[in-house]
């Protein structure tokens, strides 16, 4: 089952990055899991080619990411869901290190209003934000693995304002 998510998520990546692939500067695969909920994620970034100096040890960067996801609920009545979103990321990085820190917010639009019969968002307009950690690998920097801690909900524009959670693990490419 996860071989066709990815697969799916693989070519919506394609179409989502097809017009746009020079102007694209990384992309990434996030795996995660929620209450009941399996979740694949393919994204692009762009980034903002600014730093700001945080201290001695620390700049500040950020990018716009753009994703295609799939949720599949585990839940008797359980339905998939399809996740696009569009975030604006703030990341922390070391500038003698590898590691960083990254926190965003951004607005996600779904293709259905629940993921079960007990789970029930209210509208399929959320906003999704995260924290997150990780490191950049390879040479300059061209790998990332990371953790993401997400949580998605319609800020109580509608109800029920039933929110999900998700562990993610990030694998990321810089190009």
């Amino acid at each position: 089952m996860i071989r066709r998510i990815l697969g799916a998520l693989l070519i919506g990546f394609g179409l989502l990055t097809g017009q746009t692939a020079q102007a694209v500067n990384g992309s990434s695969i996030e795996l995660g899991n929620g209450k009941n909920t399996d979740m694949a994620r393919v994204t692009a970034r762009w980034d903002w080619n600014k730093q700001w100096p945080v201290g001695e040890n620390w700049n500040a960067t950020g990018f716009w990411e753009i994703g295609l996801g799939y949720w599949q609920g585990n839940e008797p009545g359980g339905r998939n869901v399809w996740d696009l979103g569009v975030t604006p990321v703030f990341r922390l990085n070391a500038k003698h290190g590898n590691f960083y820190w990254e926190g965003a917010i951004g607005a996600h639009l779904l293709s259905h209003d629940r993921i079960d019969n007990q789970r029930v968002f209210g509208s399929r307009f959320s906003f999704g934000d995260h924290v997150g950690f990780g490191w950049k690998l390879g040479d300059k920097g061209r790998y990332e693995l990371g953790y993401r801690f997400q949580h998605l909900s319609n800020a109580n524009t509608a109800m029920p304002n039933d929110t999900i959670n998700f562990h993610q693990i990030r694998l990321g490419f810089n190009y």
